[in-house]
């Protein structure tokens, strides 16, 4: 379980070392909010996601955003994007403006606020959730289409693949006797994340702004239908980036899966079926960045307590054999 403020044992050199309960309550309050006294954290380890009970109105979340990690423009781009959606009745969840801004500062930290919404996981075994669902992302992407981001990254091989492989090597966290075999592996992969790319071919049409992050706990479903929350991993890519997270099982199930999606996705946005050579190019490019997220968090109290199997002799090793396995299956034929 994380630990929603810091320890006070705990040296001051990790990001949110300073963020208390009063911290917290503060910084509402510096924006017009009093809050009631009541906190709860949510599951978040990138930022610091707090409900805050407030005195005389509905309960809020407040968003801490990592130190270092966006630039406050990069941070705006992500609530401009939102709001676009927002007003064009895409059910998503926008920051609050308060003071006339969506994003604030207090105590060294930039904050926002948002207004709590609930709902639970989608069934994605019901091909009806999954055709509306592809229905709500297809209204996303013909938004994420108008124009592109100019302060957030694109997802590539480089800032997915090569990046993180190299931080991962300068910073000596492969164990020394699995250091060859976890470099030819993650080599490999690299290859052929690289081959898929050259099998799909030119895409540069199909990059637009995504929600970057669309696995199933960010879908949240109501009896009104989904909506998406979470938009901090949002950046320019391929618009398959947001419907393969939605695909699990054996392949049959995948070919099926992804023509539920399509059949909703394709009222609203246009799919270059060319894009399904990278389903597997994507996994793979995840896998090598997730470690690599996880060590670059790594002097953060609250990451040893969540993943204590990270870094790990057994948690290498099983790396290696998940990229090999990437590997074999980016040599199949994609999911026509």
């Amino acid at each position: 379980m994380t630990t929603p403020f810091s320890d006070p044992d705990t040296p001051a050199t990790h990001p949110f070392s300073n963020l208390s309960p009063e911290c917290v309550l503060d910084a509402l309050e510096s924006v017009g909010l009093r809050a009631d006294g009541r906190l709860l954290a949510l599951n978040s380890y990138e930022n610091r996601v707090y409900q805050v009970g407030m005195e005389d109105e509905a309960p809020v979340v407040a968003k801490f955003y990592r130190p270092e990690r966006w630039s406050d423009a990069a941070i705006l781009e992500e609530h401009a994007f939102v709001e676009e959606l927002t007003e064009r009745e895409i059910p998503v969840v926008p920051a609050l403006t308060l003071g006339g801004r969506t994003l604030h500062s207090f105590g060294g930290f930039s904050f926002a606020v948002f207004p709590r919404r609930g709902g639970r996981a989608p069934e994605l075994d019901d091909p009806a959730v999954l055709e509306w669902t592809g229905r709500f992302i297809g209204r996303i992407h013909a938004v994420g289409a108008l124009k592109g981001y100019s302060e957030r990254p694109a997802l590539t091989i480089d800032t997915f693949g090569r990046e993180p492989r190299d931080y991962l090597l300068a910073n000596d966290f492969i164990p020394p006797e699995l250091l060859a075999a976890w470099t030819s592996v993650v080599d490999q992969a690299l290859d052929g994340v690289r081959h898929c790319y050259a099998r799909a071919g030119d895409l540069a049409g199909a990059q637009l702004r995504l929600h970057g992050d669309c696995h199933v706990g960010n879908v949240l479903w109501t009896p009104d239908g989904p909506h998406f929350v979470d938009f901090d991993d949002s950046r320019t890519g391929p618009a398959i980036q947001d419907l393969w997270m939605l695909l699990s099982g054996e392949r049959r199930d995948m070919v099926r899966q992804m023509s539920d999606i399509l059949a909703g996705y394709e009222d609203f946005a246009d799919f270059d079926e060319r894009q399904l050579n990278l389903i597997e190019a994507l996994r793979t490019l995840r896998l090598i960045h997730y470690s690599a997220w996880l060590a670059r968090r790594w002097n953060d109290p609250a990451f040893p307590v969540a993943f204590p199997w990270f870094n790990t002799q057994r948690y290498w090793q099983d790396r290696i054999l998940e990229l090999r396995e990437q590997i074999a299956l980016m040599d199949e034929p994609a999911l026509w």
